[in-house]
């Protein structure tokens, strides 16, 4: 209850909203996400009050290419496999065909759906997928083609802000990607 007082301080403005920490605003935001769109335009609202002070935009960070990150050009995108073994063969594969940088399993999701009419509830491995916006739609197709499933889950998010030399990274990675097929058992 003491991070909920503090987040509604920061809001309110009882409390300096410099002196709110972000663990506070965070752990705040995990049962109150409606608060999501308010929350992160107050966050946003310091460093644009300095920028409009300043005469100057604000500036984003770039990676050591000198490129800057252009949002939404990466994605991470998200599949469900039945167990740990289909989904380390799909991981894999779409990191040796360059369709992705860098895939994270994360074991024992419960899946809670709907199919053929009746509530279903499966054990299950979730993929995150780190690529290229552009190339999810190959990440698909190649995913589909490999999946077990009937309908495979394949849903992808762009990345708007991130550790830009970790998404300039992934673009390197994932720059050219390999014309021959992975097949797998």
């Amino acid at each position: 209850m003491q991070a909920v007082d503090s987040f509604l301080g920061c809001l309110s403005g009882d409390t300096e909203f410099t002196s709110c920490s972000q663990a506070t605003l965070l752990l705040s935001l995990l049962w109150m996400p409606a608060l999501l769109p308010i929350v992160s335009r107050l966050l946003l609202l310091p460093r644009a009050l300095l920028s409009m002070a300043s005469g100057s935009p604000p500036t984003q960070p770039t990676p050591a290419s000198g490129s800057a990150y252009v949002p939404g050009s990466v994605s991470a995108a998200f599949v469900t496999c039945p167990n740990e073994k289909v989904a380390k063969e799909i991981a894999r594969a779409v990191v040796e065909k360059r369709l992705a940088a860098c895939v994270n399993l994360i074991p024992q999701i419960t899946s809670i759906y709907e199919w053929k009419g009746k509530i279903e509830e499966d054990s299950e491995v979730l993929m995150m997928i780190k690529t290229q916006s552009s190339l999810v739609p190959a990440l698909t197709d190649f995913v589909r083609s490999v999946h077990p499933y009937e309908v495979a889950e394949v849903i992808a998010l762009p990345v708007e802000q991130g550790n830009s030399p970790y998404l300039h990274w992934v673009r390197q990675v994932t720059e050219s990607v390999p014309d021959s097929g992975t097949v797998l058992p």
